[in-house]
């Protein structure tokens, strides 16, 4: 959606929270505080920042119950994540927020709070629009890109690394997989480049990132066509480096490998339809498994859906095996279920 022109009146809202800008935000919580509240609210902020958001609450209009709620509820996490960070510092703050919220929204949460407690330029990093950091690592020095999406929510790099060209997909996690220790006054030129590019002044901050447990957990949240060229690609110059990254990997077919008590589990929390799609392309080996881990009633109608299914997309099995993927890997955050894809003390029935 653009934007409307300065002052234009009456403009609606999009319907998702994430597109809201940090002013409308602002302007939508202000609103929902009430006249007093928010007058009290404007006086700690500097002339810049009030204008911003005045112009906000000027243009909106009919903010969604929804969305509202949705801005409400982003602020009371934020604010409870820098009490705890005031209280007990950010890892303290993570694993509190990983308790509570569960592991995906508490590191949404934290790189919000940690951006705003300008801990590093990488951090800042957390909150810029995938597309914007895609282009702006397009025209870097592939080991400057692969350094930088060391330091990235694995989700966002791979994001990211799903929209780069095949060939920088897979230079770029090369030298990301094969990152050593990295030196202070790299660390501190590299954010010196984000900080020109963008225009933000945050100290720095030493750290070393990367390896090939960092590129096996961002190939997992890319795309199986991105997963595929990079793999193939990195396997013409290492196999050995390939091997690794992969045995790091949990993929579909891994499922074969949890316990049979974890399998139920998940399958009990699996959409009957992506089941039966993810099963299409699977491996005959898992579609036995599921079958002897399911009722003999949802065994049937598993088969007769699958046969049903006729030709499919390959696309379209990969979605569905993704998103059984992001329930499996939910539920091992909340320690119900654990996914390993090299574990000893797997049974295959």
């Amino acid at each position: 959606m653009s934007p409307s022109p300065e002052g234009a009146p009456g403009t609606a809202l999009p319907d998702d929270p994430e597109d809201l800008t940090g002013a409308q935000k602002a302007a939508t919580l202000l609103i929902a505080l009430g006249v007093e509240t928010a007058s009290d609210v404007l006086k700690h902020l500097n002339d810049k920042e009030v204008e911003k958001v005045s112009v906000e609450v000027a243009r909106m209009r009919n903010a969604p119950s929804e969305l509202v709620e949705e801005v409400l509820l982003e602020y009371r996490d934020v604010a409870r994540a820098q009490d705890y960070v005031t209280k007990g510092g950010v890892e303290y703050a993570r694993e509190v927020l990983n308790e509570a919220l569960g592991n995906r929204r508490a590191e949404e949460v934290m790189m919000r709070v940690e951006a705003a407690m300008e801990v590093s330029a990488f951090h800042l990093l957390q909150t810029v629009e995938t597309d914007q950091l895609t282009g702006f690592l397009r025209r870097e020095h592939p080991q400057t890109a692969a350094l930088i999406l060391a330091h990235l929510n694995p989700r966002k790099a791979a994001e990211i690394i799903s929209g780069l060209e095949e060939e920088l997909q897979s230079e770029i996690m090369y030298r990301l997989a094969t990152i050593g220790n990295t030196s202070p006054e790299m660390i501190n030129d590299i954010e010196e480049v984000i900080r020109n590019q963008l225009g933000s002044v945050i100290g720095a901050e030493t750290s070393v990132m990367g390896g090939i447990e960092q590129a096996a957990e961002i190939l997992n949240t890319t795309s199986r066509s991105s997963e595929k060229n990079i793999l193939d690609n990195l396997r013409d110059r290492s196999e050995e480096l390939a091997s690794d990254i992969k045995n790091l990997m949990f993929v579909f077919d891994d499922l074969t490998k949890i316990r049979a008590e974890d399998l139920q589990k998940l399958l009990m929390e699996v959409d009957q339809e992506d089941l039966a799609l993810g099963l299409k392309g699977a491996s005959e080996e898992l579609e036995n498994k599921v079958m002897r881990n399911v009722s003999d009633r949802v065994a049937e109608a598993l088969d007769e859906e699958i046969e049903l299914l006729g030709r499919v997309r390959v696309s379209d099995v990969e979605e569905a095996q993704n998103r059984i993927l992001e329930i499996a890997q939910e539920l091992e955050e909340k320690d119900e279920i654990a996914l390993s894809s090299a574990s000893e003390e797997a049974v295959i029935e």
